[in-house]
Formats: C-alpha cells, structure tokens, sequence
C-alpha cells in the first residue's frame, strides 16, 4: 500500500486504521505484559509511550501475554488510530507514517524507560492488512527454553535467560513424555485455569534438543496457551528428565485433569516468546471469527 494514500479503514473500526507492531523485550524488569496497578508492565509502558507519541490514551492488543520475567523476541501487537493520527505522525515530511511511529515510539520508550531504556524495542510498524488481530488471527505462538543441567554449564554471562539445574536430565525420557501430549488436548492439568475460559489447545511441538555447548533446549508451540502452560509442561518434564517420574506420568496426569504438589511451574526467566505466525492475508478475518469462536 502506498503510504501517502488515504488507506481503508479496518472492518468495523469506526473509521480507524489498524497498524501492526513487532516487538521485543527483555521481560525482567516488568511485572508481566498486562497492565497492574502501581507495577511496571510491558503492557503499561507500551502504552504510556504510545499517549505520548499520539497525544490519547491508545489501548495495545497483544498476541500472547507473558508472565513476569518471560522475555520475547517474536511479540506482535496492534493498535487503530484515525486516519488523520496516522498521517500526522508524517508531518514534516521526513518520514511516512509507518517509520516515523518507530522512530517516535523509540524516544517515547526511553523516556517512559529511563533506567531501563531498551528494555522494550520496537523493530517494525506497519498497516496492517485487512481483517488482521494480533491476538485472534495468529496460527500458533512458539517459545523457547534453555536449560543447563549441572555446574559445568552454568555460564554466568547467560544466567539471565537459563535455568541453572542441578541434576543431569535425559533429554530422550523428556522427549518420550512430551510427545505423549501433543494434539488437541485438555490441558488444565498443566495451567491455571480463568474463570470461563477454556483449556483446551493444539499442542503442535513439544521437544527438547541439546546443543553442542551442553544446554538443553525446548521448543514449545501450539495454536494458543493457557496461563502458565508453557512453565507447567517444562515443570512437569524436568521430573521425567530427573528420574521422579516416567514419561507416561505427563500424559496420565493430563487425563486426569488435576493439579497438585507435583505441579510445579519452571522458572519464567529462561522462557522466550520465539514467534508469531499468521495466515495468508486473506485468511486473516475468517481465522480470527474461527478463534474467537473457540475461546466463546
């Protein structure tokens, strides 16, 4: 589309233009993406940024909210803005719309940082094609998570973004145990149930790999996650990895739907949000009709 056109606006927007975001952030510093009260979130200093640039309060939706102390390298957003917002943002001519809210948000972001200044980058800005919802219309969400089991891969320069364990894991149990969960799944036995909401998803990869440097790492992907289902499966394949218990444990538990003193959450800092796909941009609208339709 050519920026200095008059674009359409999105479906049902009002008359609003619908932009997309690609971000990442380093999710130590925050409370979480959602916006709390008195906390720190990235959700909260996206937005904080966002009024400064666009003179109102802008809500952000996001694809995935993450813990406290998840990072992400894959995160995407959208916000809508009027028309006459978004090309104002190219007022002087320097740069179009879509460049000068990067550039904007950069600054907006330092100031609402201080301390923190990069804790949040923002790498690309753009309209986004019709019938598009960062949260509704995505494919799937994978995420990573490193592991090194025993002293002798502890790195000290990576301890910010890998659980230290101290037993050895063997990665093939681990492996035996996560593939029994994969598919169309009720998954409340490994996450913590909202209130009406359900917990069903398409796990579509569970596996964990060792790297040549001896960390192990886990790759984690389905259509959607229910809270704190990532830190609950990789929880729960540790003590397959240690010996507790065996590979059909992780599926047994999932049948039976339970939580209890076994359920134990990894710790959120090694976990990376990795990516976000979408459909085709025609397939846009109709996937996320089809997902809201699932989550009612």
């Amino acid at each position: 589309m050519n920026e200095q056109e008059p674009a359409a606006p999105v479906s049902g927007g009002g008359g609003f233009l619908r932009v997309r975001m690609d971000l990442s952030y380093d999710g130590g510093p925050f409370s979480g993406w959602a916006v709390q009260p008195a906390l720190r979130t990235v959700q909260g200093c996206l937005e904080e940024a966002l009024e400064l640039v666009i003179r109102r309060p802008v809500r952000v939706t996001v694809a995935g909210r993450t813990d406290a102390g998840v990072h992400a390298r894959g995160q995407v957003v959208h916000i809508d803005l009027s028309p006459e917002e978004w090309f104002r943002l190219s007022r002087g001519g320097l740069y179009e719309p879509a460049a000068a809210l990067q550039r904007k948000l950069r600054g907006a972001l330092s100031r609402v940082l201080a301390g923190e200044h990069g804790a949040i980058e923002i790498h690309d800005a753009a309209l986004a094609p019709s019938g598009f919802d960062a949260r509704f219309s995505a494919l799937w969400r994978r995420y990573s998570y490193r592991i090194a089991d025993g002293p002798e891969r502890w790195d000290p320069l990576l301890r910010g973004l890998t659980l230290w364990h101290k037993a050895g894991l063997d990665v093939e149990l681990m492996n035996q145990g996560a593939s029994l969960l994969l598919g169309l799944q009720d998954f409340r036995a490994y996450c913590r149930p909202r209130e009406g909401a359900t917990t069903i998803r398409e796990l579509q990869r569970f596996s964990f790999a060792r790297g040549e440097d001896g960390v192990i790492v886990a790759t984690v992907q389905a259509d959607a996650f229910c809270h704190n289902m990532v830190r609950s499966l990789v929880g729960g394949a540790l003590r397959v990895g240690e010996g507790l218990e065996t590979p059909q444990w992780m599926h047994d538990r999932m049948l039976a739907g339970v939580r209890d003193a076994k359920s134990v959450l990894a710790a959120p800092h090694p976990l990376v949000l990795e990516e976000v796909a979408y459909p085709a941009d025609s397939e846009l609208l109709a996937r996320a009709e089809l997902t809201r339709a699932k989550r009612e």
